[in-house]
This record gives structure tokens, C-alpha cells and sequence, in this order.
């Protein structure tokens, strides 16, 4: 009777202790339930959809996963997810354009099927003359190349940002490198594509630049015209004196 009442309580004292374990194990699951973040919303997951859409879209470079997850404050694995189920969309509807992943993060791009008419369109569509401030900006940077956007605007006397960045969409001038100087200012030079337009081999066959400057004789002449003469002198103190002696006719007067 004795060893059945000892085998009763070591059954009690395990059944005990399966009990306290089964309580621990429910209490740490518990916990960890409660920690945990919840998942985001369905009106929070569309939102993020449009955001994703909305910076790719700005960008001029594929954007990592990583950034869209510290802009939209998701999980990493949450924007990969919404990212493959927009490019899912996107094939599905048959666009003209992807949503595709390259080089590390995602852009939109043309679909591949339609390369011949984007390449049309890049040949023949771009008939848009320059401006002639363009075309100004673009002859200081040939001549003057390599050149600070800072000095190009010296030159002309204006500021030239917009200018350089129709130069830069149309593929006539690009960034060559970097002044040595404080700041490191961006340096830019023509392409081989403005080149080809030229119909030369280098900017070394462009026209000196003396056949544009006026002859002595016509400087001279420009001179004449613009300096001021004794007659000249004469008449605006003459204009000095009329006003004088009216401001003081006006003083008699009062």
C-alpha cells in the first residue's frame, strides 16, 4: 500500500510539474503574442502601394527595397511583397511599361516588345529646335569645357540650371568630372553625340573662336559711337543746369 501511495504521489508530482510547464509555455507564448507588431492594415498596405508607385516614379535611378521601407516605415519583406504583386499587376493589364527590379532595386521601364517604336520616337520625335540661350550655353561649354555650372552662368550673365538641364535631357552635354577646388563642383563637357550632330571629330574642329570677334576697324568704329564727346559733355550739363535753375524757380516761388 505503501509503494502504490508512493507511486500515486510521484504521478501527482509529475503530473504537477507537465501542468506548471504547459502554464509557462502558454503564459511565454502569450507574451510573445503580445509583443509582437501587429500586421499593417489593408488601408496601410494601399497606401504604401501608391507611395511605392509615387517615389519610383521621381526617380531617376532604381530604388532599393531598403529605402522604400525606411520612407513608408514597412518591413523590408513586406515592400518586396507589395513590389512583386504591383509588377504582377502591371503584366497583367498588358502596359506599355514594367515595373521591374534591376540593378539592386525597382524603376519603371518600356516593355522590351516596344523597343522599336521607343527607338523611332528617339530618333525622329526629339525635332524640338534649342533656344538661343541653349544654344549660347551649349557654345561656352564647347569652347570653355570643362566648365562649372557656376562659370557657364559668369559668362552668360544669368543663371543657366535650366538650360544645362535641357543640354543634359537632349544628350549634347554631360558631367566629365569634378574641380579640384573647395566644393568639388561638377564639370561639364560636350558629348559624342553633339559631335555627331556637328559633323566633326573632336571639339578641336570647332571654328576658332577669332573669326567671330569683330575686326579692329569695327571695334574702333563701335568705339567712336559709344564715347562721349566734348558736345556730348556739354549738353548734359547744360540738361544739369536747366534743372537747377527750374528747382530754384520752384523755391522763389513757394
Amino acid at each position: 500500500m505503501s509503494d502504490n501511495f508512493g507511486d500515486n504521489l510521484s504521478d501527482d508530482s509529475a503530473s504537477d510539474d507537465s501542468a506548471s510547464d504547459d502554464s509557462a509555455s502558454e503564459d511565454s507564448a502569450s507574451e510573445e503574442v503580445a509583443h509582437a507588431p501587429s500586421p499593417p492594415s489593408l488601408d496601410a498596405l494601399s497606401l504604401a502601394a501608391r507611395a511605392i508607385e509615387a517615389i519610383v516614379m521621381v526617380s531617376t535611378d532604381p530604388v532599393p527595397e531598403t529605402v522604400l521601407a525606411q520612407v513608408t516605415e514597412l518591413p523590408v519583406a513586406t515592400i518586396g511583397a507589395i513590389c512583386q504583386e504591383l509588377a504582377s499587376g502591371y503584366a497583367s493589364q498588358d502596359r506599355g511599361f514594367q515595373f521591374a527590379e534591376v540593378a539592386g532595386g525597382w524603376r519603371y521601364q518600356s516593355h522590351g516588345d516596344l523597343a522599336d517604336y521607343v527607338e523611332r520616337y528617339v530618333r525622329e520625335g526629339q525635332v524640338a529646335r534649342l533656344s538661343g540661350a541653349a544654344l549660347e550655353t551649349l557654345a561656352i561649354i564647347a569652347y570653355k569645357q570643362p566648365i562649372s555650372r557656376a562659370q557657364a552662368s559668369s559668362i552668360r550673365g544669368v543663371n543657366v540650371d535650366g538650360v544645362l538641364r535641357t543640354l543634359e535631357q537632349r544628350g549634347f552635354v554631360e558631367e566629365v568630372a569634378r574641380d579640384d577646388g573647395p566644393g568639388q563642383a561638377i564639370l561639364f563637357g560636350t558629348t559624342v553625340m553633339f559631335l555627331e550632330r556637328l559633323g566633326i571629330a573632336s571639339v578641336r574642329d570647332l571654328p576658332p573662336l577669332g573669326e567671330f570677334v569683330p575686326s579692329a576697324a569695327v571695334v574702333e568704329a563701335l568705339e567712336d559711337t559709344l564715347r562721349v564727346g566734348p558736345e556730348d559733355t556739354q549738353l548734359v550739363l547744360s540738361e544739369e543746369e536747366a534743372d537747377a535753375q527750374n528747382h530754384g524757380a520752384l523755391q522763389d516761388d513757394n
